[in-house]
């Protein structure tokens, strides 16, 4: 396949997509608490990955998978386990609706639920 050039215009249209937590009526950021009760070194992996998807979007196997339902999952190989981040894109952003580790070949039924219930959330009081 050939080399696709970009001129410096159609370079400076590239802008990466927003990442955005989802927000809890009550407040809460629960994605971002996660993030937070991790160590350092994890944090960076996770961070790292969540950049190349904002830059890179579309992407595919294996950094990020899809879960149907409008939902994905980024898939950080961490040290010595995995994580994943279960998100969804409205309106041309990255919205973070659930993070786990893994402990199971397949994603967990009760985290994929847990990421559905917070996007019919978010599409009730999308609140920006």
């Amino acid at each position: 396949m050939p080399q696709k050039w970009y001129t410096p215009h159609q370079v400076a249209d590239f802008r990466p997509l927003p990442v955005v937590f989802f927000r809890s009526e009550a407040g809460r950021e629960p994605v971002r608490e996660w993030l937070k009760s991790l160590p350092e070194h994890e944090r960076r992996v996770i961070g790292e990955d969540l950049k190349t998807l904002q830059f890179r979007w579309p992407l595919g196997m294996p950094l990020v998978r899809s879960l149907g339902d409008g939902l994905w999952e980024l898939r950080s190989n961490l040290p010595n386990r995995i994580a994943r981040c279960i998100f969804y894109l409205p309106e041309g952003r990255i919205l973070l609706l659930h993070g786990f580790v893994k402990k199971t070949q397949k994603t967990p039924a009760e985290d994929k639920a847990v990421a559905l219930k917070r996007k019919d959330a978010h599409t009730r009081y999308d609140t920006r």
